[in-house]
């Protein structure tokens, strides 16, 4: 059993790491969950752990779950795009940045408790990303050639152990181990705004590794009442050097910190709810931060305070339950917002990036096959989303507005065994 098991976590490991993750996902370019149950939850785990994906939410979940396998994936359709108007180089037009429309995440976890006190587990999953695939180029106005957008992968391995404080709280950790792919096309007419002009488009993919920490408190404060918490330390990576004239820093691209609190509170026998806050810290990654107007102070693309972005940090707030219907069944819903990162006056870059997404509902079931296994499956939707620029387009390229937007539909199936 334990062979087939670790076979098939290899099989999903390696499969990630060499496949696409989202478009962009529900806040800013993160995941709005982790896991297959959570995602029917709107993402909601920090203090309500389902399934072994959990430890990617926080990582003292572990003696909430016991011994269990879970493997799953996602199925990520975003529709997003852009428009230009009030430019006088060329007529008002729309762009459909959707060529590539559809992404397969996979997503497996394997925990397990090895005495009263200690408990280890290990966690694989797309923790974000962001890509647009432009057949007519926005930029094309601009002097632009050939297709245009962007992606970026980012995958997570996280190996973790917790250990017991008392009995009903625990404290964890995780490391988190980053690969991350990144391509960009079409964009040569900021080569003249680059201090490394041929390392910024149309350079092919190229990869980083990197690596950060992830703590966490879960405790029992009353039989009814669990309360969470974690902290993610930014993610420093290796630059990506053939965008060395794109990104800030030579080609640094680190993944933003992040913290968060949660609650999770048994309504009545059959009714639980579960409730996260959580803050993204965009702004402390200067390639993502990093406003537009920094090229118009002397500081060009792939320098050390050159342009980014523009995004703001983020705030999520997600609310879920969960209803057991019997021992074999149970429903679950949920509702999640996050603040808006990117400004109106920065959509001219993010073109490339409209991860404008505020809003999503989800929903989910589990069936209970048997002492041993759980079958599971989730709906996400995320509703169009625009943001309308405001002096959007330096006048250094004629002025006017880019307008973007997004729209997301997550479908996930997932298999778990109690070991």
């Amino acid at each position: 059993m334990n062979k087939r098991f670790w076979a098939l976590g290899t099989t999903a490991a390696a499969t990630l790491l060499l496949s696409n993750v989202p478009a962009q996902a529900t806040f800013g370019y993160f995941e709005h969950g982790y896991g297959v149950q959570a995602e029917g939850l709107a993402g909601a785990a920090i203090a309500y752990p389902k399934d072994s994906l959990a430890l990617a939410s926080n990582p003292a979940s572990l003696f909430k779950l016991g011994d269990r396998f879970d493997i799953g994936a996602d199925v990520f359709v975003p529709w997003r795009g852009a428009s230009i108007t009030g430019n006088p180089i060329a007529p008002d037009q729309s762009f459909n940045g959707s060529g590539v429309s559809t992404f397969l995440i996979p997503q497996i976890g394997y925990t397990r408790v090895l005495n009263d006190d200690w408990a280890v587990g290990i966690a694989v999953y797309g923790n974000g990303g962001m890509n647009t695939s432009y057949d007519s180029n926005p930029f094309a106005r601009f002097g632009a050639t050939g297709k245009a957008g962007v992606n970026l992968e980012q995958a997570f391995i996280s190996p973790t152990v917790a250990y017991k404080i008392a009995e009903g709280h625990s404290i964890g950790v995780s490391l988190n181990v980053v690969y991350q792919l990144f391509k960009a096309d079409g964009v040569g007419i900021f080569s003249g705004f680059s201090q490394a002009p041929g390392a910024l488009s149309n350079r092919n993919t190229d990869h980083a590794w990197g690596a950060g920490v992830r703590v966490g408190y879960l405790g029992q404060w009353t039989p009814d009442l669990t309360i969470g918490a974690f902290w993610q330390s930014k993610g420093y990576s290796e630059e990506f050097k053939k965008y060395a004239g794109l990104f800030v820093g030579q080609g640094s691209f680190d993944v933003p910190s992040s913290y968060g609190i949660g609650a999770s509170y048994k309504l009545t026998d059959n009714l639980d709810a579960a409730l996260d806050v959580e803050r993204i810290e965009y702004s402390g990654v200067d390639s993502v931060g990093n406003a537009l107007s920094q090229l118009f102070i002397g500081n060009p693309f792939g320098s050390n305070n050159g342009p980014g972005f523009g995004w703001r940090d983020v705030t999520a707030v997600k609310l879920g339950f969960n209803y057991t219907i019997d021992p074999q069944w149970q429903l679950r819903a949920g509702w999640g917002w996050g603040s808006q990162p990117v400004r109106p006056s920065q959509t001219f870059l993010n073109i490339l990036a409209p991860g404008v997404v505020q809003h999503h509902v989800s929903g989910g079931v589990t069936w209970t096959a048997s002492d041993s296994t759980e079958l599971s499956a989730s709906l996400t939707y995320a509703p169009n989303t625009n943001v309308n620029g405001s002096g959007s387009i330096p006048p250094n390229f004629g002025g006017g507005e880019v307008n973007v937007h997004l729209s997301e539909v997550v479908a996930g199936v997932a298999v778990g065994w109690h070991l």
